[in-house]
C-alpha cells in the first residue's frame, strides 16, 4: 500500500489575530497541498480557549472547493459535547457539500472548562462517546433507528439526509497512545489517528495493540495513521530551530489547560527540554532527506497514512508554503 499524506491546517490562532484575515491563507495552503499530492486536509476543534479557533464543520465546507479531490476531515471533533443526532446531520451535510469526501475524526476531548461549560461531566466522556458512535452509524445507514442508552434515546427515527458515502463518512478515532485507547479505536473506528508526539518505538507497541484487537474482533486491516509535525529547510539545523520555536509556543499555550493525561505520553507538555526531546524523536523538523528517512521508517513499521501539520502559532505563511514545495519536489517522489 502506498504511503498517503494529509495536511492538518492551523485553525487555532495566536491571541489578537483576526481569523477572517487568515481564511485566504488557509485556502492558499489547501491549494498548495492539493498540488503537492497530499490526499486530505484536517482541522481541529476547541471551545472557549485562549486562541481564537475557527470551528471545523463550517471551515471544511468553506474549503471544499479549494481541495480538489482531497478528503476533508476533523482532527478531532469533540464528540461527547454534542448530541449524536446533531452530529450525524452536520457530517451528512458536510459529506454532501464535499461531494462525498468527508472524514469524521471523533475525539473524546480533555479540557475541563469545555465540559463544565457544556454541562457534561468529564467521567461520562467514554459512555457518551460510545453511545454517540452507535447512534451516528445507525442513522447514517438510512435505516430506522431505535436506541435506549444511559445518555441518549431514539424511538423509530430515520435521518432525512443520508450521507453521499454509503455507510457515511469513515470514522477515524482519536484516542490516547496506550492499550485502552488502541482497543477503543480498534472496536469503534475505521482507523485510529495516533498523536504526533509518540516516538517510533512506542508507536510500534500501541499499533500492535490496535492490530491485535481488530484481528480479535474480526474487523480486518485498516489504515494505520499517525500525525507528525513537519518543517522542511535545506539546512536541517535551521529547520529544527524554527520548528521547535513555533511548536513550542503552541505547546505552552495548550499547557494552560489540563493535559488529557499525565505521565510519559504527555511529557511534551512538561518542560522546554522535554519538548525538544519529543521533537527530536518524533517530529520532522529537518531537511527533505531527513524527512524521507523518517517517513520511510514509519512505512517500514506498517504505517499507511501520515497526517502532517506544518504551521503552529505565529509561523509565517511563506515558511509553510516553502515546506509544502520542498515536500512536493523532494519528499513525495520517494513514496510514489
Amino acid at each position: 500500500m502506498t504511503l498517503k499524506f494529509g495536511l492538518a491546517l492551523m485553525n487555532d490562532f495566536p491571541p489578537g489575530v483576526v481569523p477572517a484575515a487568515r481564511v485566504s491563507m488557509l485556502r492558499e495552503q489547501v491549494r498548495a497541498a492539493e498540488e503537492a499530492g497530499i490526499s486530505s486536509v484536517w482541522v481541529l476543534q476547541h471551545y472557549l480557549g485562549s486562541m481564537p479557533t475557527l470551528q471545523p464543520i463550517p471551515l471544511l465546507a468553506a474549503l471544499a472547493q479549494d481541495a480538489g479531490e482531497m478528503r476533508l476531515g476533523t482532527n478531532m471533533f469533540i464528540l461527547p459535547l454534542r448530541h449524536p443526532v446533531d452530529v450525524a446531520e452536520d457530517f451528512a451535510t458536510l459529506d454532501h457539500l464535499t461531494g462525498g469526501r468527508a472524514v469524521a475524526g471523533f475525539g473524546m476531548g480533555y479540557r475541563e472548562n469545555e465540559f463544565a461549560s457544556f454541562g457534561v461531566p468529564m467521567d461520562e466522556r467514554v459512555s457518551r462517546y460510545e453511545e454517540s458512535i452507535a447512534i451516528i452509524r445507525s442513522l447514517w445507514s438510512g435505516e430506522t433507528t431505535s436506541f435506549s442508552g444511559r445518555h441518549f434515546s431514539l424511538d423509530d427515527q430515520r435521518i432525512s439526509l443520508r450521507p453521499v458515502q454509503d455507510a457515511g463518512p469513515p470514522i477515524w478515532v482519536g484516542a490516547g497512545p496506550h492499550k485502552t485507547g488502541a482497543h477503543r479505536a480498534a472496536r469503534l473506528g475505521d482507523a485510529w489517528i495516533v498523536p504526533p508526539h509518540v516516538d517510533p518505538e512506542r508507536l510500534a507497541v500501541v499499533l500492535g495493540h490496535y492490530r491485535d484487537e481488530r484481528s480479535r474482533l474480526g474487523r480486518g486491516p485498516s489504515e494505520l495513521v499517525v500525525r507528525r509535525e513537519l518543517l522542511l529547510d535545506p539546512d536541517p539545523d535551521r529547520a529544527r530551530a524554527l520548528g521547535i520555536e513555533a511548536r513550542g509556543a503552541l505547546t505552552r499555550k495548550y499547557a494552560e489547560y489540563n493535559a488529557p493525561q499525565q505521565g510519559e505520553a504527555y511529557k511534551h507538555l512538561s518542560t522546554d527540554k522535554a519538548a525538544e526531546e519529543v521533537a527530536d524523536a518524533s517530529y520532522l523538523f529537518t531537511d527533505p532527506a531527513g524527512a524521507v528517512a523518517a517517513l520511510s521508517e514509519l512505512e517500514a513499521r506498517g504505517l499507511t497514512y501520515v497526517v502532517l501539520r506544518a504551521q503552529w502559532y505565529d509561523l509565517e505563511q511563506d515558511r509553510v508554503l516553502r515546506t509544502l514545495e520542498l515536500f512536493k519536489n523532494e519528499v513525495l517522489p520517494h513514496f510514489r
